[in-house]
């Protein structure tokens, strides 16, 4: 709170305070002083029950009894209505201490003042009976009491729900068990963003944009589900796979396409592991912990098509209920001659393989593989050490390279471009990030591929590296994707390439 408002109502309470009790100090100075007066001037009595009566003991008229007894019920309210304003004064700058400091920060200030108001009127109600039965020790309140609790009665029966929900509304203040922003499940009523709690219910807005508004008292009764905002939520996706996959092999693929996923937090490691020997498969679970865990739906479901496409590239089947036998003809295969020929006269159109011999051009097809990427999955990382290079069959890529905490286009390449020759003949690391735009098929050469070529025929070293220079002469240098940045001058390069392969 500010130091000048806190300031001001203390000093104010400090001046009001003490009027009060200067006031309440000098009455009964103020009584003593009229009795006095009514002896000496009147011959008049004043007893301490409030009745006349003269000095010679005999009783007074009526009309000056009840004048007497209304001065002193009037000293008497008056009593009451300091004390009580003294009291009320009290309360109420301890509240704005207790509630202005401790509750100041509290999301539920709603709830918070709710609870401010029910203590002090508890308060003030036992105080004013206190000091009432001290100015009027005659008056019993017993039977108040009893018409007041068949009154409470009647009052609670009629506001059954209504209470419910404030005491309930008051147990969710004083344990908290979830706080605005937080993501809570209700199993079956919904589940969805807590946007307020008030001393009624909460307002919950579920994922399909609907605004659930539930009860306290209802919601009491509850098993809530909390993913509190701010903290590492995980996640599990489940999959199959038959039992002739390797399980090291696709924990191996599988954690490495959900780390990649947006969303999924870098600071916890991914979980991959199998949950049960199923009578189709194995069935497997995928653990992962999420950054924003409200858009774990979308996250999800970019883990499950990633796991999609990383098995069509590593060759890893789904597991299929074997139960039903279906016989259909299947689709027309490829045959491989006419597969090995579309991929050799692929190769025919690059300037890095012109050197090459229809022979080893079917020997360089016959080592080839075809990876399939998702939309914004990698295919190689700035920095990895590479043994392989790329040829964009479809689709297209992004080559790009980190600045000022971000990603920077380089060039976007598409169907018969191809990047990565570099790290192919020399085994340097990865110069760039390259991610595919859209669908990509490629086809990648793999070092395993191309090392029976050299041997079989070591004059290729010597040209392939005389057009590696005359590429790196009309490429860009910012097109790091077309030629990665090798040693100076075809010497370099010629070493590189012959110690790479182990080449004499």
């Amino acid at each position: 709170m500010p130091t000048s408002e806190f300031q001001k109502k203390a000093l104010f309470f400090v001046f009001f305070a003490a009027a009060l009790i200067l006031i309440l100090f000098a009455l009964p100075f103020a009584e003593s002083w009229l009795r006095d007066y009514f002896a000496v001037h009147y011959g008049v009595v004043i007893t301490p029950e409030g009745r006349a009566v003269a000095s010679d003991g005999n009783a007074m008229g009526q009309m000056t009894d009840t004048s007497v007894a209304m001065i002193t019920n009037l000293m008497h309210v008056l009593k009451i209505i300091l004390w009580m304003a003294l009291v009320i004064s009290i309360v109420r700058f301890l509240g704005y201490l207790i509630f202005g400091t401790a509750f100041r920060n509290s999301s539920q200030a709603e709830i918070s003042s709710l609870l401010r108001t029910v203590l002090s009127i508890t308060i003030y109600i036992v105080a004013f009976f206190i000091i009432f039965q001290w100015q009027y020790p005659q008056v019993e309140l017993a039977p108040l009491f009893t018409g007041s609790a068949i009154l409470g009665i009647v009052v609670g029966l009629a506001l059954q729900d209504t209470l419910g929900n404030l005491f309930a509304g008051i147990a969710l203040q004083a344990d908290q068990p979830f706080q605005v922003g937080d993501v809570v499940n209700l199993g079956q009523r919904g589940t969805g963003t807590v946007e307020s709690v008030s001393w009624r219910g909460v307002k919950i807005r579920t994922f399909q944009n609907k605004l659930l508004i539930i009860s306290n008292s209802a919601l009491g009764k509850e098993t809530i589900e909390v993913a509190p905002r701010g903290n590492l939520n995980a996640r599990a996706v489940y999959f199959d796979t038959s039992y002739t996959d390797s399980p090291s092999r696709t924990i191996h693929v599988v954690r490495e396409a959900v780390r990649q996923v947006e969303n999924v937090s870098q600071k916890m490691r991914p979980v991959v592991r199998i949950r049960n020997l199923g009578d189709n498969g194995l069935q497997w679970e995928v653990k992962y912990w999420l950054d924003d865990y409200p858009l774990y739906n979308d996250t999800d479901a970019l883990i499950r098509q990633r796991i999609w496409y990383v098995f069509q590239r590593e060759k890893i089947e789904f597991s299929t209920n074997t139960t039903t036998v279906h016989i259909e003809p299947k689709p027309g295969e490829t045959p491989f001659e006419e597969l090995k020929e579309s991929i050799a006269d692929r190769f025919n159109r690059l300037p890095i393989f012109a050197p090459l011999s229809d022979e080893e051009m079917e020997k360089l097809a016959r080592g080839t593989y075809s990876r399939v990427f998702a939309p914004g999955e990698a295919i190689v990382r700035m920095g990895q050490e590479g043994n392989s290079m790329f040829v964009i069959v479809r689709g297209s890529v992004k080559v790009q390279i980190p600045e000022n905490g971000g990603h920077k286009t380089l060039n976007t390449l598409r169907e018969n471009d191809f990047f990565g020759e570099m790290s192919l003949l020399t085994g340097q690391p990865r110069s760039a990030t390259v991610v595919a735009a859209e669908e990509t098929e490629v086809l990648q050469i793999r070092k395993q591929a191309l090392k029976p070529i050299f041997e079989g025929n070591p004059q290729l070293v010597q040209s392939i590296c005389e057009i590696i220079e005359e590429r790196k002469e009309v490429v860009p240098t910012e097109a790091v994707s077309q030629s990665d940045a090798g040693e100076n001058g075809s010497r370099g390069v010629l070493r590189s390439i012959k110690n790479f392969f182990g080449l004499r």
